[in-house]
């Protein structure tokens, strides 16, 4: 069963990366995928998955149960709980975006980006996204992103390579930060590394990462883009007063800027923040469309309930497939395994644990960052601000990089522009990996020669 377990998560995940060739939606493989791998877990022999331990002390203290009840009402619902914290950290981003988007508040960015001229653009965004991405995090700026650059870029194909840049910017912003992506904190909650530590010693490594790919990129990215037509409204269609727009732009950045606060003053999960500002926003939102006596059309269209139901669902729910995927591997014990079998490599140290961290990053892009973190976090006693730890931030954060669903801001840029998974591992996966390996090797250089 251990390896049937592998060969159908190994068919899935060619099933999702051939898409458009089989006609099948990657949402819908993933989900399958998800039900099947559980499946294949609860029909598995307990006594050769890690957590037989704690499968043997429930039933201690419930001697009628058997594996399948343990298996639903523990691990089951464990991974389920931090699942959903994602998802529900997703809708509320994506509907806070959408919010500012439908009172054209991003107007306030896209009317001082003027140029069309393609590599400084290039610049702009990948530049912009980067640090964006150090104050949020990965997820929130990539799809605060994707918002801008719809309204930038009209063609479709053309802005797919601005968003395949805006998933390695935001990568490698959120690994210099120690609230920029879940695995730094994770490091950083798991008082593995200090704020001020991490930010330098990977804060060169990281840049380097994305700007290798822009100077590539700018030698070969030649012309102008075309900048969407403004649509006409014939005075039929409501027309968004300046200082309402600016209004609702300030308060859906601010509400997304107070999730980390939010988290550092009272040490609950960002999702909760999040969704609290999405409340903010809606009542807001909800008493200003009120005193202003919208008509009926206009009403419709900005009200928080109608842009609701334009949040890509789809996005989510491949989203919560691809994460139950992971988390059934990870209960099986594949994952563990993986960890244990890289730390056999025959290279002695230093070398020996940059390579592995190296190659954590590496296989990051095909399964979740998070569960591989954790289980180096479990291997290894190394003490607070070791160079393991910062390395395995950078590694864990930008390795996700190399293939667009290893990463949640690539997942969620994949659901918002339905980028096909071949296409970006044709065109942006190289440039992701030379990027990546350039940082690895300007941290390796600074540990070695300068802070030694």
């Amino acid at each position: 069963m251990f390896y049937i377990v592998i060969i159908v998560f190994i068919l899935g995940y060619t099933c999702i990366a051939f898409e458009h060739p089989i006609h099948i939606n990657k949402s819908a493989t993933a989900l399958l995928l998800g039900a099947i791998l559980w499946v294949l877990l609860i029909l598995g022999d307990p006594a050769s998955m890690p957590v037989f331990n704690d499968f043997q002390a429930y039933l201690s203290a419930h001697p009628d149960a058997n594996f399948a009840s343990w298996i639903t009402h523990d691990p089951l619902l464990h991974h389920l709980g931090e699942v959903a914290e994602i998802l529900f950290f997703l809708l509320g981003a994506m509907t806070i975006v959408e919010i500012v988007d439908s009172h054209e508040g991003f107007r306030l960015i896209t009317d001082k980006i003027t140029t069309t001229k393609k590599t400084t653009l290039l610049w702009i965004i990948g530049i912009l996204t980067f640090f964006m991405s150090a104050v949020l995090d990965n997820l929130t700026t990539s799809i605060v992103m994707i918002a801008l650059l719809r309204k930038i870029i009209s063609d479709q194909k053309e802005r797919w390579f601005y968003a395949g840049m805006v998933i390695l910017a935001a990568n490698a912003g959120g690994a210099w930060s120690p609230i920029g992506d879940v695995t730094t904190i994770m490091l950083w909650i798991g008082a593995k590394i200090t704020a001020d530590r991490i930010i330098f010693m990977t804060f060169l490594p990281s840049l380097i990462s994305i700007i290798v790919p822009l100077l590539i990129l700018s030698f070969t990215m030649k012309g102008n883009i075309q900048h969407p037509g403004t649509k006409s409204t014939n005075g039929t269609e409501f027309k968004v007063p300046n200082p309402l727009r600016n209004f609702i732009f300030f308060l859906g950045v601010g509400a997304l800027l107070f999730v980390p606060v939010f988290k550092t003053i009272t040490h609950l999960p960002p999702y909760i923040g999040m969704l609290g500002g999405l409340g903010v926003l809606w009542m807001t939102t909800e008493i200003i469309h009120h005193r202003m006596q919208l008509t009926e059309a206009a009403g419709s269209r900005l009200s928080v309930a109608s842009i609701l139901r334009r949040v890509d669902t789809p996005s989510i729910l491949f989203f919560l497939g691809i994460l139950l995927a992971v988390a059934a591997l990870q209960t099986y014990g594949h994952l563990g395994m993986l960890s244990e079998s890289l730390d056999t490599i025959p290279i002695a140290e230093p070398g020996k644990y940059y390579l592995i961290t190296t190659l954590i990053g590496v296989l990051s892009s095909v399964v979740d960052n998070v569960p591989l973190v954790a289980g180096a976090m479990g291997m290894y006693t190394f003490p607070v601000n070791h160079y393991f730890w910062e390395f395995l931030a950078y590694t864990a954060g930008t390795g996700g990089s190399i293939l667009i669903i290893g990463s949640a801001a690539g997942v969620a840029v994949m659901g918002m522009e339905k980028i096909d998974f071949i296409w970006y591992f044709k065109k942006i996966s190289l440039l992701a990996l030379v990027g990546y390996l350039s940082g690895c090797a300007v941290y390796i250089l600074q540990q070695l020669f300068i802070f030694h």
